[in-house]
């Protein structure tokens, strides 16, 4: 077994306005890998640029290549909640398509509350990949019906719990501007670019309005926004998208470089 990602060219074609979506997929299987490789090489818009068979290589994958996704085996970690939590902080920039071996509720709520963008079973028809790779690599997070219900079943849970003084939080006018932008799905650049500031500015405004609010994450501030009415564009935040096939795995649509040879 190698002890380096095995590499991936990315294709030549990246002249002009053309964007790709950079894939790095982290699984235990070569056979699996080679499958999503040739379900992306047909595909004009997405490109594996690295692959990896064990966690080590995938913290270096990650860390290498300018990835704007990866597609990471569940069963790569012994505690994949944590590997989640180790990957986001290494890479803050890329977004986790977690691959789990069958539905577990209480895996899905913490990935999710760890930064996780997307979770799906091994088992996911290609084109509904192909759909949760587009959405994730455009800012929305990504469940199937299940994992939706599961995640609108613990948010009132824990809107019925004693909530002492945060329903009376109010937020300043530029974090209430902020916040709107992130129920209206748009990213920290957008949002960036809307108040007139830098995305890191933006990234300490929702930091704080966490903190506020008692969320983790972009998914349970648009929810609460919704529950609690916090901003008026809230109507907006959290709509669920039937995938485009008609399957009955629809997908939760909530706001929340050049790649490199490893040796």
């Amino acid at each position: 077994m190698s002890t380096t990602p095995v590499t991936v060219e990315e294709n030549e074609h990246t002249s002009g306005e053309e964007h790709f979506i950079r894939v790095i997929v982290a699984d235990t299987q070569a056979i699996f890998r080679a499958g999503l490789r040739k379900i992306f090489a047909v595909e004009d818009d997405i490109r594996v640029i690295g692959q990896a068979e064990t966690l080590s290589q995938t913290m270096a994958a990650a860390k290498k290549f300018s990835g704007d996704i990866l597609i990471f085996e569940a069963a790569l970690a012994e505690n994949p909640v944590e590997a989640v939590s180790e990957l986001l902080r290494q890479s803050p920039a890329l977004r986790l398509v977690v691959l789990t071996a069958e539905a577990n509720e209480e895996l899905t709520l913490e990935l999710f509350r760890r930064g996780a963008h997307g979770i799906v079973s091994r088992e996911i028809e290609p084109e509904l990949l192909l759909d949760c790779i587009r959405k994730v690599s455009s800012g929305e997070p990504w469940l199937d019906a299940r994992g939706i219900h599961w995640v609108m079943e613990a948010f009132r849970t824990q809107g019925t719990r004693p909530t002492g003084s945060r329903s009376k939080v109010q937020l300043t006018p530029k974090e209430g501007l902020i916040v709107s932008c992130v129920t209206q799905g748009m990213k920290n650049k957008e949002i960036a670019t809307r108040v007139g500031t830098t995305e890191q500015v933006v990234k300490n405004y929702l930091r704080k309005v966490y903190d506020k609010l008692g969320v983790a994450d972009r998914l349970e501030l648009a929810l609460y926004c919704l529950q609690n009415r916090i901003v008026d564009t809230t109507s907006q935040a959290a709509s669920v998208h039937q995938p485009t096939n008609g399957s009955a795995h629809p997908a939760l649509t909530v706001e929340s470089p050049e790649p490199e040879k490893v040796s």
